[in-house]
């Protein structure tokens, strides 16, 4: 069957319009946004600091553009990251955009692996003061421009300072709980 025709029935499923529950506890609410937020993908980045001269980092999805005058991003760290306090202290961070083929560092960097290590399983190099990963889509080098606490996490926005994107456009996203690659829908 073709992608469109996929679409196609994917469209008639959801033709009939959905009804909101009515949850009566926080905790029903709780799991079903975890379950609506499965339906969300996003590219699969890797943030990354430095502070004191070692290397820190975690593999993320909230992550989304600002604007672009200035040039910013946002993204999203859980305040018992490892990761939290060096990157608020250094005040610097890099985003590296994953491409399909590099599924192996969202483990190391979901937490199979530990400190300075995880910057151990792939090329990483330096540049601006920060660790960035060559060969990722692209590598954005921030500086942290607001913060936000909400809930578990900070909400962190940062101006890009300096990028480096690569030609081809392979983004490694997160769907459902596991990696997967984008198919273009129109040529």
């Amino acid at each position: 069957m073709s992608l469109s025709h996929e679409l196609s029935a994917s469209a008639r499923v959801l033709s009939a319009p959905l009804k909101p529950h009515c949850f009566t506890d926080k905790g029903s609410v709780t799991q079903e946004f975890k379950k609506a937020m499965r339906r969300l993908t996003s590219t699969v980045t890797l943030i990354a600091t430095e502070h004191e001269g070692a290397p820190f980092g975690m593999a993320a999805t909230a992550v989304t553009s600002v604007c672009t005058d200035p040039s910013s991003i946002l993204v999203c760290i859980n305040h018992g990251a490892s990761m939290y306090r060096p990157l608020i202290g250094h005040g610097r961070f890099s985003v590296n955009l994953l491409r399909v083929g590099q599924e192996d560092l969202v483990k190391v960097f979901g937490g199979a692996v530990t400190g300075p290590a995880r910057f151990e399983t792939a090329d990483w190099q330096h540049a601006n003061g920060l660790p960035y990963l060559p060969s990722a889509q692209a590598s954005l080098f921030c500086t942290v421009a607001q913060r936000m606490s909400h809930g578990t996490h900070e909400i962190i926005i940062g101006h890009v300072d300096d990028l480096v994107v690569a030609q081809d456009i392979t983004p490694l996203l997160w769907q459902d709980g596991k990696p997967t690659g984008s198919i273009p829908v129109m040529p």
